[in-house]
């Protein structure tokens, strides 16, 4: 029996702030980017090789992240598969033993599409028969969406779809919804892993032992390890080096139209991100834990250089120039007085999937060569 991590203070911590996110309005499929962001530099061209700005810390204006190429390729095209395959699920009320009979039928849920990508990473994408918002990638746009006002699952949408497993996180529900579907004779798995660099591993291996694909989820957590460092490693290289002239980041999440304003710090996913582009998490500086609900007092203390942002969500509170009128306080910050805001797709920049290496180079190209 394959047996998944307990879920660590750490990961229920993330839980909690994303089931918070989930009740007040999440984020949807990919939208424009801000309109008058500056375009990232050229994607065929390495990083070593940009046109890097001087000082990254003192370019004006908005910039929108895109990924060179947003399809999931798989590890391999047919893996190999044992069935039934024993693991044991970790629901949010403790753990429960689990057999999977049949992954003819598969559903992957949680609040930023890693799950469902990681499904097709493992090369199983044509047992997926249905989507939730955040899943965005190419491959998987013409499948149903069962999720409705947000990342609310509906229960007669995946009923109709008739899914043989269910494979979630819980941070996608509400929860006694998918508690129902077990009920209905769906076999329901909850991994459990924290969004984070190393977490996109785990959860490889995590997805594949559930749908008894064990030797495809060594195989991609293997090339996401090594694709992830070897990213991480290149970005170094072209980001300042001394700590004075890092970028100071912040990452802001935003649905203008519902007055949702959150900042996002330590243990959210956003600080990896961050760090990983050869920023300063500022939100962590100041003790910033979680997500939660954006202060003037915060902002300012934190007073970032450039604030990271959902390409839906900066477009809801009016652009750059509306979210400042909207909450001054953004303009009295270093990001502010510079319209320093990179945007990425909703259903990109926080998916924790095997896309990371793609998503931390294109962000790279926004904030080092724009």
């Amino acid at each position: 029996m394959t047996t998944f991590p307990r879920r660590t203070r750490r990961g229920g911590a993330i839980l909690a702030a994303a089931l918070v996110v989930l009740a007040l309005g999440a984020c949807s499929a990919p939208g424009a980017a801000s309109p008058d962001a500056k375009p990232t530099a050229d994607q065929s061209v390495p990083l070593a090789e940009l046109e890097l700005l001087d000082d990254p810390r003192a370019f004006e204006g908005p910039t929108t992240a895109v990924l060179a190429n947003s399809s999931v390729t798989p590890v391999m095209a047919d893996p190999e598969q044992t069935l039934p395959a024993s693991v044991v699920s970790h629901d949010l009320d403790g753990d429960l033993p689990v057999t999977v009979t049949s992954t003819d039928r598969v559903l992957g849920l949680d609040i930023s599409g890693s799950i469902a990508s990681t499904i097709f990473g493992l090369g199983m994408g044509d047992s997926v028969v249905g989507r939730d918002v955040s899943t965005t990638f190419p491959e998987a746009a013409d499948l149903p969406l069962i999720t409705s006002g947000g990342h609310a699952v509906s229960s007669e949408a995946v009923l109709a779809l008739r899914p043989t497993l269910l494979i979630t996180d819980g941070t996608i529900g509400p929860i006694d919804v998918i508690q129902q579907l077990r009920e209905a004779g769906i076999t329901v798995v909850f991994v459990d892993t924290d969004p984070s660099m190393a977490g996109v591993s785990e959860l490889a291996r995590q997805v594949a032992a559930a749908l008894g694909v064990v030797p495809a989820g060594e195989a991609l957590a293997t090339q996401l390890s090594t694709a992830i460092t070897d990213k991480i490693t290149e970005i170094a290289a072209i980001a300042p080096q001394d700590a004075a002239d890092k970028v100071r980041i912040l990452f802001l999440y935003l649905r203008g139209g519902s007055g949702i304003y959150y900042l996002f710090g330590e243990e959210s996913g956003a600080d990896e991100l961050i760090e990983g582009v050869g920023g300063i998490d500022v939100a962590g500086e100041i003790g910033w834990t979680g997500m939660k609900p954006m202060t003037d007092e915060a902002l300012v203390a934190a007073n970032p250089d450039l604030i990271l942002v959902m390409s839906d969500g900066i477009e809801s509170a009016g652009g750059v120039d509306g979210l400042i009128e909207t909450k001054p306080a953004i303009g009295l910050t270093a990001a502010g007085q510079h319209r320093r805001f990179v945007d990425m797709a909703d259903g990109e920049i926080l998916s924790f999937g095997p896309r990371v290496p793609e998503v931390l180079d294109a962000l790279a190209r926004a904030i080092y060569a724009p």
